[in-house]
């Protein structure tokens, strides 16, 4: 099902997938109901970009500031990074699930993506450790994608199978890393998709019509 796009302010409480890259496929929510794109325009793009923290925020004020100027380019920029989001949430959730082998398409837009990040990207050292650097001055409208492709590899490269969950929120489907101690967490949040099944238990707890021959139903228990 498509998703439809739909006006959102971006909070702190939207970033539960634990990567930046789980947080890009939740950008879509409901997808197991009435899917919503969060991403209703390239600005909103940067509003969600700037909240991860994982952008350079010199790069982003500049992206901010020129918004508006090329609107046919903005939108060519933002339909990359959905092709990449729904891409990586089509092999997340074949990974998550175990299906074998890996969905052909969706690895092949992924490492097409990889591949223009690379293509515009140069090799520095942070102390001994040498990583890919991406720049406006290469990257341009582009620079939001092309972070999310090289974040997207280091997550799949270093997949950690036991610990990624969908959640089985009923308007909700969200993906999310469980560093929990005893990687037993369930829901993609308590506060909203675990509190809301708990009241719905509770309240159909509620309706259920009490068994004269339940002792548990008699004031006296007997």
């Amino acid at each position: 099902m498509t998703a439809v796009p739909q006006a959102h302010t971006f909070r702190p409480r939207d970033l539960v997938g634990g990567h930046v890259v789980l947080d890009l496929v939740n950008t879509v929510t409901a997808r197991n109901a009435e899917p919503a794109d969060w991403l209703d325009g390239y600005p909103r793009l940067l509003e969600w970009a700037a909240l991860t923290g994982r952008f350079s925020p010199a790069a982003l004020t500049e992206l901010v500031a020129t918004a508006g100027a090329d609107p046919g380019t903005e939108a060519r920029a933002l339909d990359r990074v959905r092709e990449l989001r729904e891409a990586l949430h089509t092999l997340v959730t074949a990974l998550v699930h175990d299906d074998t082998p890996a969905p052909a398409v969706a690895v092949g837009r992924v490492e097409e993506q990889w591949k223009q990040a690379v293509a515009r990207s140069r090799l520095v050292l942070d102390g001994n450790i040498p990583r890919l650097d991406i720049g406006l001055d290469a990257s341009g409208l582009d620079y939001p994608a092309h972070v999310l492709a090289l974040e997207a590899l280091e997550l799949l490269r270093s997949w950690p199978a036991d610990r990624v969950r969908v959640c089985p929120g009923g308007r909700c489907g969200w993906v999310f890393l469980d560093s929990s101690r005893g990687g037993r967490r369930r829901w993609c949040s308590m506060a909203t998709c675990g509190n809301s099944a708990k009241g719905r238990t509770h309240y159909r707890r509620k309706q259920r019509p009490e068994d004269p021959r339940d002792p548990a139903a008699s004031p006296t228990g007997t």
